[in-house]
């Protein structure tokens, strides 16, 4: 039995549980992708601005990074600041990891309900028939599966996106803090 099958005997419960499984797999690619290269992009930068730093090539953070429009505004050099930098930026690169963590944990009990809803309605229809057999039971249920087994393939992608972008999100933080930890060490005025 195919998934057009599936689809043409499916209630609108079932529609509605696939439809919202469709949207959270769309959105879950559509975050990754997004964060994923923002955060690659940023860490390129901040990478070159610690190598600069740590080679001392340069006696402030490179003009792209985070923390110096930050310094900027400020003026001045202090701990604090920079701490603020730090979180503001971390802040700004875990944006999108509460919706995947969302979608991961929801995703199968969207699906789950699905199926709890095709199997009432499979055993719904099977109460008006004569006879029961192991024939008439088997394709129903499978087809009332096919909403479990959506939900935990989104769930996969939503979970290994999360883990990979909050790893992302580490590094990033990992090159701030280490930059600003040099820059408290020896501290120069930001040039304008």
């Amino acid at each position: 039995m195919g998934l057009s099958s599936y689809l043409s005997h499916s209630s609108a419960v079932t529609w509605l549980v696939l439809l919202v499984l469709s949207a959270y797999f769309i959105f879950t690619f559509w975050i990754f992708l997004y964060r994923f290269r923002l955060l690659n992009r940023r860490i390129a930068v901040e990478s070159r601005s610690l190598s600069a730093l740590l080679r001392g090539e340069a006696s402030f953070v490179a003009r792209d990074s985070l923390l110096y429009g930050y310094l900027r505004r400020i003026g001045s050099v202090n701990e604090p600041a920079l701490k603020a930098a730090v979180n503001d930026a971390l802040r700004s690169a875990t944006r999108g990891l509460t919706p995947l963590g969302i979608m991961a944990s929801t995703s199968p009990f969207v699906g789950l309900f699905g199926t709890v809803v095709g199997i009432l309605e499979a055993f719904g229809r099977l109460g008006t028939q004569k006879s029961a057999s192991l024939s008439v039971v088997a394709p129903a249920i499978s087809e009332a599966l096919v909403a479990t087994a959506a939900g935990i393939f989104v769930a996969v992608f939503a979970y290994a996106f999360h883990l990979l972008l909050k790893r992302r999100a580490f590094e990033l933080g990992s090159l701030l803090e280490s930059q600003a930890e040099i820059v408290l060490a020896n501290p120069p005025k930001p040039k304008e």
